[in-house]
């Protein structure tokens, strides 16, 4: 069994409040979720507009694999433009 975590760092920029930032959050967490079968969640800086970071979490008996549907989820990010990916890093068990 082979666990993997993305953890990413990043730039929100059109946010003006809390709850505009939660709206861009929680569509990457849930299409991560729903699309990927993956754990996701934001781990940190929730109560600053304009910055996040999230981890994606994966289970499986192949690296390959879940590094693929690590990669997908930040993919998520990387194709939106109100939200900029700054640091990642990948930790595996």
């Amino acid at each position: 069994m082979i666990i993997g975590a993305a953890i990413c760092e990043c730039i929100l920029y059109d946010p003006q409040s809390l709850k505009d930032k939660r709206a861009i959050i929680k569509s990457i967490l849930s299409k991560a979720k729903q699309r990927y079968n993956l754990s996701a969640s934001e781990i940190d800086y929730q109560n600053i507009w304009q910055r996040s970071k999230f981890a994606f979490v994966s289970v499986g008996t192949s690296r390959v694999h879940i590094e693929r549907e690590l990669h997908h989820a930040l993919a998520l990010i990387d194709q939106r433009t109100d939200i900029e990916r700054t640091v990642t890093s990948f930790e595996w068990l």
